[in-house]
């Protein structure tokens, strides 16, 4: 049982943050919300708290969350019996967070706060951790949930997913347009590099959608939630040798999609012994699978730096000149004439482990 648990083992609900909170905190912190940070605040508690269950929050989970601002959505995890670890860039609100949360009813045990940029986060080693959680010796996160700021809402995403293995779910809040990005599937027109390298770490879906006016101030555009389910250590190179096998159905362009379509069920999701052995082996990515996933992003920017081009001629600068861009084509089995958005990731790591053999086989 968590310390903001009540002693009938229900758990309590805590004062969460009004549209009058929140432009009151902020007049007091002298506070004028930058468009450079994409500080828009969430001013509606009903929001947090759907936030809170479309995560699945549960009491005992140790949280990340990347830019709690004021501490909207901070307090809706903390209710649900959450440990979180909050990371904050700005001086002010990260000042600020620990006395609104205590004075809002959640226990400072269950919080900390560090201040710093989440993308120089080296990894839970960065973390200042909840109370809570260093005296049971848990020390990284099982979940990212997140109101993520959007101008850099894909690379923390993407670079959290990368330093933080033990995180196997992540719902995060980003605006609408690059949600749709980030869930997109092969052929889809919004498809894109930023799609297929969320794919390398995870099954990814688009959730609900938010509205502009839940905001302080009103943002221009609508936001939505992303979730991500992070894959189990290997599976990729298990799907690719698996299609490598003989009988397997040859490439057609739009292979093994990460997307909406193949969500695994609650009944499919790791179990907790799973789980751990899980986070054990990606916790130790060793350098060649470290190697292997930089080669595979560097396939994914050239294809789609210039995504009308078809990968004969999109990978001509990577791979050296458009022969040797087509040779590494065909003896992956992927057509040179088709392009970037087309191809899941699994066809993008074919390419580039592929490079890699022809590369290795040339010395």
């Amino acid at each position: 049982m968590t310390d903001i648990q009540a002693k009938n083992g229900q758990l309590p609900e805590l004062d969460l943050l009004t549209a009058r909170d929140v432009r009151g905190l902020a007049q007091v912190l002298g506070l004028r919300p930058t468009k450079s940070r994409g500080q828009n605040f969430v001013i509606d508690p009903g929001t947090v708290r759907k936030i809170a269950r479309e995560a699945e929050v549960q009491a005992g989970e140790f949280i990340l969350e990347v830019g709690p601002g004021l501490g909207s959505l901070t307090l809706a995890l903390l209710e649900r019996g959450a440990q979180v670890a909050a990371v904050e860039i700005d001086e002010k609100l990260a000042g600020a967070l620990p006395q609104t949360l205590t004075v809002h009813g959640a226990a400072p045990d269950n919080f900390a706060v560090t201040k710093g940029d989440a993308l120089h986060l080296a990894g839970p080693q960065s973390l200042t951790l909840p109370a809570a959680c260093a005296r049971a010796g848990r020390h990284e996160p099982e979940k990212l949930v997140a109101n993520l700021p959007y101008n850099v809402a894909v690379p923390v995403l993407l670079q959290i997913l990368e330093r933080f293995p033990t995180i196997h779910t992540a719902v995060v809040m980003v605006q609408l347009e690059v949600a749709e990005r980030l869930a997109a599937t092969p052929g889809s027109k919004v498809y894109g590099a930023p799609s297929a390298k969320a794919a390398w770490y995870a099954r990814v879906r688009r959730g609900s959608k938010i509205s502009r006016s839940v905001f302080w101030p009103v943002p221009r555009v609508d936001s939505a939630l992303v979730i991500a389910e992070r894959r189990q250590p290997g599976e990729l190179q298990h799907q690719l040798g698996a299609a490598e096998r003989p009988g397997a159905a040859e490439h057609s362009g739009a292979a093994e999609s990460p997307g909406v379509a193949e969500q695994p069920g609650a009944a499919e999701r790791p179990g907790a012994a799973e789980r751990q052995l899980g986070e054990t082996l990606a916790g130790e990515e060793n350098l060649e699978n470290a190697k292997l996933r930089e080669a595979t992003f560097a396939v994914i920017d050239a294809a789609f730096a210039q995504r009308r081009k078809t990968l004969r001629a999109a990978l001509a600068t990577w791979a050296g000149s458009r022969e040797k861009a087509e040779e590494i084509l065909v003896a992956a089995g992927i057509d040179p004439g088709a392009r970037g958005e087309t191809l899941s990731i699994t066809d993008f790591l074919r390419i580039a482990r592929t490079a890699g053999i022809a590369r290795t086989a040339g010395k």
